[in-house]
């Protein structure tokens, strides 16, 4: 692979980074915690699936050759870690979190707009 700007590079293993866990995820999801799941299993691989998108996504738009001008990589970025994160956590720890699930829980939404821009970014 070509040397590449800090922040394509950011982009790319932040890419790899989230092709990895979300598909981690949904193993994980899919094996290990589908009985305390149950009917949210679902909404698990959804998380899965847009980290694993999101990371391919990632690792395609790291190799544009105008991507430093963009803002695509670090929306992204963002957006996938508040989105499937806060799902995740949202998911594993909502009984332990109390009040702290309050703040968590709108993050999600806000992640996933950080996302849409992102990709919208890359139409200007």
């Amino acid at each position: 692979m070509p040397m590449l700007p800090a922040s394509a590079a950011l982009a790319w293993k932040a890419g790899a980074l989230f092709a990895a866990t979300g598909t981690m995820a949904g193993a994980l999801g899919a094996h290990a915690l589908a009985p305390r799941l149950g009917e949210k299993a679902a909404t698990w691989t959804m998380a899965s699936h847009y980290a694993i998108m999101n990371g391919i996504g990632l690792l395609a738009i790291s190799q544009h050759p105008v991507y430093s001008k963009r803002l695509a990589g670090p929306l992204i970025i963002a957006g996938t870690t508040l989105f499937s994160g806060s799902i995740f956590a949202l998911l594993l720890y909502r009984e332990k979190m109390g009040s702290f699930a309050r703040v968590v829980g709108p993050t999600t939404p806000i992640g996933g707009l950080l996302m849409i821009g992102g990709y919208l970014s890359l139409l200007f």
